[in-house]
């Protein structure tokens, strides 16, 4: 089974730091452990949960496949983000590229779209709020594609390690 992933940037999930994405790594490995049947696994790179499901398919020997919007889409961010998709790309991981270049935001969602026609499940990281990840997520239900939002279990999560401090 190939499943692709759609979720938040950093700024929703609890920030930028090492910490939050350890804990999407987790949260992902963890359901990729639960769910052996799921093979392959298809990321748009974005920062955030994009990054962390591909890390967790690595982590999880699963195929990886990078599923960038264009060339140079990362260009405008920090050096160690860029670095970060960089190293993804280099574990050997498929990459294709969905549009050519340059940036035009509609290539975010076609990227999504073609995420979604190559899967055949959705793992979602979504709080429910407007933006790309609610348009990949309202394609996936018009063409039919299975949904799992990990949403709660994550802020789940978040509020017990909130508790414990």
């Amino acid at each position: 089974m190939i499943i692709c992933g759609t979720g938040h940037r950093p700024n929703k999930l609890g920030g930028y730091d090492d910490a939050t994405h350890i804990r999407l790594v987790e949260l992902a490995s963890k359901w990729l452990a639960e769910h052996p049947e799921a093979t392959t696994v298809i990321s748009g790179g974005a920062l955030g949960w994009d990054q962390a499901l591909a890390g967790a398919a690595i982590v999880q020997f699963r195929i990886l496949e990078l599923a960038l919007p264009f060339p140079g889409f990362e260009d405008r961010w920090p050096m160690s983000s860029k670095a970060h998709l960089y190293s993804l790309i280099h574990t050997g991981a498929k990459t294709t590229y969905v549009c050519e270049g340059p940036y035009a935001g509609w290539k975010m969602q076609e990227r999504n779209k073609w995420m979604v026609d190559h899967a055949d499940q959705v793992l979602a990281l979504w709080d429910g709020s407007n933006g790309g990840t609610s348009n990949c997520i309202r394609y996936a239900n018009k063409v039919g594609k299975p949904i799992t939002n990990l949403w709660d279990v994550y802020n789940d999560g978040r509020r017990s390690e909130q508790e414990a401090s």
